[in-house]
């Protein structure tokens, strides 16, 4: 009986064994055979970090949320300055990320290089787009907002809301595609304020909240009381001022009303966060079409506006959502350039041009 029992335990741990060598292997198998490999993808941040409470945080949000819904390895790398950029693709290429992101158009230059470079690896970025020639492997996507609108819709919630009749606004890097966030504000609070007075200039960095602050104070103590902010880190220090001295900020790219639930009045939204998750799945699927430009506007709710706080009056809130849908529907067109803004609101518009 006793050998009986020990011939059945030995049987029983040999069909045990057998059975998951079997499973073990077959998963190998599978795998192997499939020659998948693993999808892993990496995000430069730009200089302002990856906590700026902006674009650059949005953004490593969107990838994140990407991440949990679909298991796939997502990790962030942060750049001290310009010439670090072309340092972090290559960590990510050597550690065989198969999708590299940049955030902002300062990296415009060496993903461009980088997709020359890794032609088998695919780069996108914020706030840039290519012509072919500049990306000859068709491995570099561009995603670009229509911050003009947004903007828009911000700057006439500051034209109607403004009590002294002059608004402020403090720009990151003169580029193109700051401009759009410059262009529109004035546009939108032109439209709702035609004899307001806006205070602008480009501070000429993202990463600087001293420099930000400075600006802000100054606009405030020449009357301003509302002030908008189009320059990622810079800008928290426009949200400082507003609440030191108990007045409006309009926060951009991600809802900031949380920075300063009594003083930001609205916020212009740039779905940063919606696009990373958006284009990210398309490369999960195979379907991303590199060397393509992505535009997200208000059509496709790649940007919008906040209410957090109930700040914004209603009858403003209903005036705003009538002109997105005819901004929407091409009924009015919102300037992007300084020649556009130029040409539609002679005189007004006090920042330089950009080429």
């Amino acid at each position: 009986m006793f050998m009986k029992k020990i011939s059945l335990l030995i049987l029983s741990v040999f069909v045990f064994l057998s059975a998951y060598s079997v499973f073990a292997g077959g998963q190998k198998a599978s795998g192997a055979q499939s020659g998948v490999q693993e999808i892993k993808i990496g995000l430069v941040t730009d200089v302002g970090g990856v906590n700026d409470q902006s674009f650059n945080q949005s953004a490593w949000e969107g990838l994140q949320r990407f991440g949990k819904d679909t298991g796939i390895t997502v990790h962030y790398i942060e750049s001290r300055d310009e010439s670090s950029y072309a340092p972090n693709y290559n960590t990510f290429v050597d550690d065989n990320y198969s999708f590299i992101w940049g955030v902002g158009f300062l990296q415009g230059d060496a993903i461009a290089q980088a997709g020359k470079d890794y032609p088998n690896t695919q780069f996108a970025i914020i706030d840039y787009s290519y012509s072919p020639d500049q990306v000859p492997n068709n491995n570099v996507t561009g995603v670009v907002f229509a911050a003009e609108e947004c903007s828009f819709l911000v700057g006439f919630i500051a034209g109607k809301v403004t009590k002294t009749g002059k608004v402020g606004h403090v720009n990151g890097v003169a580029s193109p595609s700051m401009e759009n966030f410059a262009v529109g504000y004035y546009a939108g609070v032109l439209t709702a304020n035609p004899d307001a007075q806006i205070m602008g200039q480009y501070s000429g960095s993202f990463g600087d909240p001293a420099a930000g602050k400075a600006i802000a104070n100054q606009y405030f103590a020449d009357g301003a009381d509302i002030i908008y902010h189009a320059a990622g880190g810079t800008g928290a220090g426009v949200i400082e001022a507003a609440r030191e001295q108990n007045k409006w900020a309009i926060g951009v790219d991600m809802d900031q009303n949380y920075i300063a639930p009594n003083n930001v009045l609205t916020s212009a939204l740039k779905r940063v966060d919606n696009a990373l998750y958006d284009v990210s799945d398309l490369m999960r699927k195979g379907t991303l079409k590199g060397g393509s430009t992505l535009l997200y506007n208000l059509k496709n709710n790649g940007v919008g506006y906040a209410t957090t706080g109930n700040h914004i009056p209603q009858d403003v809130i209903a005036d705003v959502e009538a002109i997105k849908v005819k901004i929407i529907s091409g009924e009015i067109k919102v300037p992007a350039t300084a020649a556009q803004i130029n040409a539609q609101f002679p005189g007004k518009y006090n920042l330089p041009a950009v080429n």
